[in-house]
């Protein structure tokens, strides 16, 4: 590489690196800022919500106090930032759609939102220009950076469909299975251990092809729901689907705790509502007041009924092999050892006791199983796991979950945000919720339009994402012609800029320089596999080992999470500038020679 691109790529580099230093500077000067920053609007702060997930918890339950930019309105202070930084652009020619579709040829994403717009008085940003969306598109779907000879030709194109024809090809692409792979790996915090257990590599590798083979085989997002929370094996290293449920397993205690956990982890994860886990604890009812209104009202009974579907299950352990601890789980229901419902028989565990007080007669022992949301029993015979999973995946609550989190994704916050703190006692524009409460979704009727799309698809995740990319909502710029206001920030009138993930970062970097790296995950004879990019990585945490391990400080500086106790985040620091400016992963590129690089084609 000559000396002049050399100094250009490393320049860019510096650039980023200062942005990311500028967030951070000022993210920590809000916090300073901050009196209430530690204060929480809840009691009880032992609660597993204010423990790592602290921040998560509390920013969402800062119903009341004052406005903050940094914390209630972090996408439109990344993106002012940013975009105070970039320089004025030409529009080239045919370079993006002059006007808006009129109103009723909008599809069910635009009508609703620019109809939000109007009513609010808010004039959205401009349409994208296709530089910017085809390296959006391409980044959202696929985790990648377009190639610049794709980006030449799609720009040169005269077709007015061109934007759409680009979503169907990277919607076909294997690198779209690998970014979502990833993304679900996240949702479904796959590891090889955890704090309480242990899937080993061999199980994390059954459960990360599970994933990867759905999505490439686009199976129903339904199907897969159900899959998971039904599912029964004998081996978790040849069944990778029963890793979901092992990964709720808690040591410590008694069965229910892990029945407990097993019940959040399905209500967080396929239902949006977190709080469930704080309900498996105590009442609503002086503990989420200030929260969900929802959880004030629900009882402790009310949550052991919803984990009772889990009560027949039994998660135990098989040694294999000569390694030390070296086992393998089996996940079955109806054995000798789990054939009765949820007990009210504890003292001792990670939970408050649970006893006959706790029910409405006060003397019940056992509580069955009841699906909270529509009061339905499994029929007599039916194995609790597969009726509820029926319950779950048929509750339209499930559709509007799915989609509330997939648009976080691609817009940076959820309708519902955070999308997985759904109040369902605020969702609905015709029953809304009493003073000083008021709707949680930014757009429900849009939110629940969405999900209808969702289901009248067969839960088609492709065409979900197909309708969200090729909705002009999505295709607003991030530029602003006028003074941008952060309350319009709900209303998405721009596109709001997101940090890349760990993964992208380091992607990108590899295929702009052309030097692309080789890594073998293994460990203990455990073979992964050769992959090159690190959107393949089967998990987060450790990846990857061997000789190459060292990119994993630059990874971990970008916040990936462990998929355990701390989640991915999109946080600036310091470290991340320092290591865009020193890391050897990042100064072996910027130094390298020879042709090939996308920085040199751009030269």
């Amino acid at each position: 590489m000559q000396k002049g691109k050399t100094v250009s790529f490393l320049a860019f580099f510096v650039v980023l690196a200062s942005s990311l230093f500028l967030l951070r500077a000022q993210q920590d000067q809000s916090q300073a800022d901050d009196p209430l920053a530690e204060q929480l609007p809840v009691d009880h702060a032992e609660c597993v919500f204010f423990g790592p997930q602290h921040d998560h918890y509390a920013a969402a339950g800062r119903t009341g106090l004052p406005a903050r930019t940094q914390q209630e309105f972090p996408l439109s202070a990344l993106t002012e930032q940013v975009a105070a930084q970039l320089p004025p652009v030409a529009m080239p020619a045919r370079s993006r759609s002059s006007a808006l579709q009129p109103f009723d040829q909008m599809g069910t994403i635009d009508r609703y939102l620019f109809s939000a717009m109007e009513q609010a008085g808010v004039t959205p940003a401009g349409v994208t220009t296709d530089f910017e969306f085809i390296r959006r598109a391409t980044l959202d779907l696929t985790g990648r950076i377009p190639a610049p000879s794709r980006v030449v030709s799609f720009v040169s194109d005269p077709a007015p469909d061109k934007r759409a024809k680009l979503v169907e090809e990277l919607l076909a692409k294997p690198e779209w299975v690998d970014k979502w792979a990833m993304y679900f790996g996240d949702l479904y915090k796959n590891n090889s251990r955890n704090t309480q257990i242990a899937r080993f590599d061999e199980g994390r590798n059954a459960f990360y092809h599970y994933i990867y083979d759905s999505l490439a085989a686009n199976k129903p997002y339904d199907q897969t729901a159900r899959e998971l929370i039904s599912a029964q094996g004998n081996n978790s290293f040849e069944q990778g689907q029963i890793n979901w449920l092992v990964g709720g397993v808690v040591t410590g205690g008694p069965k229910q705790d892990i029945m407990d956990q097993q019940a959040a982890d399905i209500a967080e994860t396929f239902l949006g509502i977190s709080h469930m886990n704080c309900l498996l604890c105590h009442n609503g009812r002086g503990h989420l007041d200030t929260l969900s209104l929802w959880g004030s009202h629900g009882t402790r009974y009310q949550a052991w009924q919803f984990a009772s579907f889990l009560s027949h299950t039994a998660s135990f352990v098989t040694p294999v092999g000569d390694r030390k601890n070296h086992y393998y789980w089996q996940v079955l229901d109806d054995t000798p050892r789990a054939r009765v419902d949820y007990q009210l028989n504890t003292t001792t565990g990670n939970r408050p006791a649970r006893q006959p007080s706790g029910t409405p007669s006060g003397t019940q022992a056992t509580v069955a199983p009841v699906y909270w949301f529509t009061g339905q029993k499994p029929a007599s015979g039916q194995d609790y796991r597969v009726a509820l999973a029926g319950y779950i995946t048929s509750d339209f609550q499930f559709a509007r979950a799915t989609v509330n989190y997939i648009w976080a994704q691609f817009f940076g916050r959820g309708i519902v945000d955070p999308p997985d703190q759904f109040d369902l006692a605020r969702l609905d524009p015709n029953n809304p919720p009493p003073a000083p409460w008021t709707l949680q979704p930014s757009n429900p009727g849009l939110l629940n339009a969405l999900a209808q799309d969702f289901v009248n698809s067969h839960y088609d995740l492709k065409a979900l994402m197909r309708e969200i990319v090729n909705s002009r909502a999505y295709q607003l710029s991030s530029r602003y012609n006028g003074t941008w206001n952060e309350a319009w920030e709900p209303l998405f009138a721009r596109k709001m800029v997101r940090r890349l993930w760990s993964e992208e970062i380091h992607d990108a970097i590899a295929q702009s320089s052309n030097v692309v790296p080789s890594y073998t995950i293994q460990r203990l004879g455990v073979v992964f596999g050769t992959v090159n990019w690190a959107m393949q990585f089967p998990e987060t945490a450790g990846m990857p080992d061997g000789p190459n391990g060292r990119v994993s400080q630059l990874l971990d500086a970008f916040l990936r999470g462990n998929r355990d106790d701390e989640q991915r985040r999109e946080d600036g620091s310091i470290s991340q500038a320092l290591d865009l400016m020193n890391d050897p992963f990042v100064m072996a590129r910027v130094h390298a020679t020879g042709s090939g690089s996308l920085l040199a084609q751009s030269l």
